[in-house]
């Protein structure tokens, strides 16, 4: 009798898989985004080419320049004046879509100006947003955070950031966020929590600075440190004290790993 009920529940849960299975795949899922330099169209690539996802690029009728300060310029001036820049017409139809991958460059601590007109201009009601940037330390939180109060009637989920000058993570990381978030399928390695926070020695002073030097701004000075063991090395958390933009004191954490083989790498600024 026993095993008579234990066969039934399994077909059960056969039909209750295969009938997931099915609702997953109906799902239409787009990868929408925006990119000034190319990073983020590599990271959008890699997101269609393991989700098998449409792709379309958020294009300006007047283009930023490649030229940083110049497009820093006009940011500002627009900013200033209060006005957006003029996109082309999408060339996808967003409302066709259940899962809108959402990519962008972070500028000013959250997503660009292009992006800000497109949630703006497009209904995203009743989609589920999946977020993705790329950035010179930081900003992922802060977009997401953005995105949810200007999207109110979509789902915006947590999202996947990469600094400028990790590219060649993209690959592995992105495999393992739609993993480990069920956006695709297969299983990866379950990651530790961090250990509790403990003021920073000597030894991991240097192993911050050394991940931090080449970056071109004060990252501000670790105070204590967490830490969490992997198959591919040590992961960091560090607890940083600095001075915001306003001059007061402020707070953020800094993330390090320590690879196996190599040198400590800065992943993000989390604020």
């Amino acid at each position: 009798m026993k095993k008579i009920l234990l066969l039934a529940v399994s077909a059960l849960m056969s039909v209750f898989c295969v009938a997931q299975t099915k609702n997953v795949t109906r799902q239409k899922s787009l990868v929408l985004y925006y990119s000034q330099t190319g990073t983020t169209k590599v990271v959008a690539d890699e997101i269609r080419k393991l989700t098998g996802a449409d792709i379309a690029v958020i294009e300006l009728e007047k283009p930023y320049s490649d030229d940083f300060q110049q497009t820093i310029a006009r940011c500002q001036d627009e900013k200033g004046k209060g006005i957006l820049p003029v996109l082309k017409p999408l060339k996808a139809d967003v409302s066709k879509y259940d899962v809108i991958y959402l990519g962008y460059p972070i500028w000013f601590g959250t997503y660009v100006p292009p992006v800000e007109a497109l949630v703006k201009k497009v209904t995203f009601e009743g989609k589920t947003i999946v977020p993705f940037c790329t950035f010179g330390s930081g900003g992922l939180e802060v977009s997401v955070r953005d995105l949810r109060k200007a999207l109110p009637k979509a789902t915006v989920k947590d999202g996947y950031g990469v600094r400028t000058a990790r590219k060649d993570a993209v690959s592995a990381e992105v495999d393992r966020f739609l993993k480990e978030n069920g956006y695709i399928a297969g299983k990866v390695e379950s990651l530790p929590d961090y250990s509790v926070q403990k003021p920073v020695t000597d030894a991991e002073k240097k192993l911050f600075d050394e991940a931090c030097s080449n970056y071109q701004f004060p990252l501000g000075t670790p105070v204590t440190v967490g830490k969490r063991s992997t198959k591919a090395g040590t992961d960091y958390k560090f607890t940083v004290k600095s001075r915001g933009m306003d001059g007061k004191d402020a707070e953020s954490v800094i993330l390090v790993t320590v690879k196996k083989g190599a040198k400590a790498e800065f992943t993000r600024v989390i604020r």
